[in-house]
């Protein structure tokens, strides 16, 4: 099989991810929501070192949510009928957005908690 190019393999990586945005509620709510602190971010003035956690946070949270996507996708077409198994494979990738979603809020209220009382 030939050696996939590095443009070719740009191009898959995009129309995954446009397959995902336009597929996937969760990872819309996921962007607008990334959208917002980015906008927040601007608004505070956020320090290099707060950007790159926002970052992190946002980053860990598309991303998880997009393997979270492929992983439903796949067993899907694996099992399309409801198997105990699949399940639980299904709920733990949920689950792994969620905590990733829970600890970034937690991030975000230590970045932004100060800030907003700081102005009230």
């Amino acid at each position: 099989m030939p050696q996939q190019t590095l443009y070719k393999a740009f191009v898959h990586a995009f129309q995954g991810l446009g397959s995902f945005l336009r597929n996937d509620r969760n990872g819309r709510i996921h962007l607008l929501a990334a959208i917002a602190v980015i906008i927040a971010g601007i608004v505070f003035g956020l320090s290099a070192v707060e950007w790159c956690l926002v970052m992190l946070c946002i980053a860990g949270v598309m991303g998880f949510e997009m393997l979270n996507h492929a992983l439903e996708k796949f067993c899907d077409a694996v099992h399309p009928q409801t198997h105990p198994l699949i399940k639980i494979v299904k709920d733990v990738a949920a689950a792994a957005v969620l905590w990733w979603a829970i600890i970034s809020v937690i991030i975000a209220l230590f970045i932004f908690l100060p800030k907003i009382i700081a102005i009230l």
